[in-house]
């Protein structure tokens, strides 16, 4: 899909979301064909919710009608919807991106956190850590009333566990994320985002220093003008992150290979893919640290090799799903083909990778329809080698690509193993 050069982007996100939602209808179901993967997606998620003659007609507005059936029962038509949802797509449970560094979202879990149910599950999203956004880490720990140290970042961390009991921590990784290698040993990170030669002028930190030590009702007025024990040297990844997982036997969910705002104009539109991401990166996380289990996905499809050399390498690793832009019929089957190849029923061949709610309907159909295909030329060919499977065998296979495999993982601990 491509935008229409008959508008900016600032003049579509200045419209309404109606008029937004006309315009893409128009441009991407009504002047052409839905031929594209998303595109169709759209028609079989509104045909599985027996919208067929709104489709046939073409008809927008009686589309909304449906939709709005629920809108407007509130709460419990929200629930039935998602409900619906989740029977139609044919899946037990989902896991979410819970951020608690997005003061947004933290307004949903404090002071208690709102029930939902239990076709969901949380995941706690910690990309500040992961690429050491040091102004993001201490205003949370400020805003929230935590000592701006190591351990109060820890302290703070361990306590959104208890809140939220995440199934997994999860990050994505920035684009330029590098981990410095000291005789195969991890040493430092490298800083995203900042101009060193910046750093070095006089009055650099002055900012910083300010918003830092400036006293406000959080404060407990024993640091008041002291500097802050988090600094530009600190290390979240080994020294809060790592140890938090070690300390709570959890894993950590990595997405590797986005590049943020490619086009910034397009905001949460305008992210793009790192060609060739650093597998190197995950193979040096997986050996510093052999106590945390690594669920790993790679945005662009010229990691996916490599990273399944690397799952052959470490038992804390697992693939999982194809992630956005690899997310596409064409190269679900290659990847899942390889997968298979390289590593038997040993990862999980899809995930849900779903923006909203209704996604989750065409992406596990689309996706089961590829890798069934996938997975009956495997088996023809391990027939013809002299090997049939039963039907319970069969079963089995399939159950552990579709999950069975991803919650074998999750229930190792290479923490207890001494």
């Amino acid at each position: 899909m491509t935008a229409s050069p008959n508008i900016s982007p600032e003049e579509f996100f200045a419209q309404t979301k109606q008029n937004q939602a006309d315009a893409i209808w128009k441009a991407l179901f009504i002047d052409r064909s839905p031929v594209s993967e998303a595109c169709r997606g759209v028609i079989t998620t509104l045909t599985a919710l027996d919208l067929q003659d709104e489709l046939q007609a073409r008809d927008l507005n009686g589309i909304r009608l449906f939709y709005n059936s629920f809108r407007d029962d509130g709460i419990a038509g929200a629930e039935r919807y998602s409900d619906m949802v989740f029977k139609k797509a044919g899946i037990r449970y989902a896991v979410m991106t819970n951020i608690p560094f997005d003061p947004m979202e933290v307004q949903h879990w404090r002071p208690k956190p709102k029930d939902y149910s239990n076709n969901f599950r949380a995941a706690l999203r910690v990309d500040p850590l992961l690429s050491g956004d040091r102004k993001t880490v201490e205003s949370a720990l400020l805003a929230s009333g935590y000592n701006n140290t190591i351990d109060g970042a820890k302290k703070y961390l361990h306590d959104w566990c208890d809140l939220m009991k995440p199934e997994y921590l999860m990050a994505s990784t920035p684009h330029d994320f590098v981990l410095k290698e000291d005789n195969g040993i991890l040493t430092n990170i490298n800083k995203t985002g900042v101009n060193e030669d910046a750093m070095k002028l006089p009055g650099a930190f002055v900012d910083v220093a300010s918003s830092v030590n400036g006293c406000n009702v959080d404060c407990d007025g024993g640091e008041d003008g002291m500097a802050s024990v988090i600094d530009e040297n600190s290390d979240f990844l080994s020294q809060v992150l790592m140890k938090v997982c070690e300390e709570r036997d959890l894993p950590l969910a990595l997405k590797i290979g986005a590049h943020r705002q490619v086009n910034p104009r397009l905001q949460t539109a305008g992210d793009g893919v790192v060609a060739f991401a650093d597998t190197g990166v995950l193979a040096r996380l997986c050996t510093r640290f052999p106590n945390v289990r690594f669920l790993a996905t790679f945005l662009s499809r010229n990691n996916q090799h490599e990273a399944c050399v690397l799952a052959t390498k470490f038992r804390n690793l697992h693939l999982y799903g194809c992630w956005w832009f690899c997310n596409n019929p064409s190269i679900i089957e290659e990847i899942t083909k390889m997968r298979v190849e390289m590593l038997g029923t040993a990862f999980t061949a899809q995930h849900s990778d779903s923006r909203v709610l209704d996604q989750l309907i065409y992406k596990w159909s689309h996706s089961r329809g590829v890798i069934g295909d996938v997975l009956s030329k495997e088996i023809i060919k391990l027939i013809e080698s002299g090997w049939s499977p039963n039907r319970d065998e069969l079963r089995r296979d399939v159950k552990k690509l579709f999950g069975g495999s991803y919650e074998d993982f999750m229930s190792k601990s290479f923490v207890r193993q001494k």
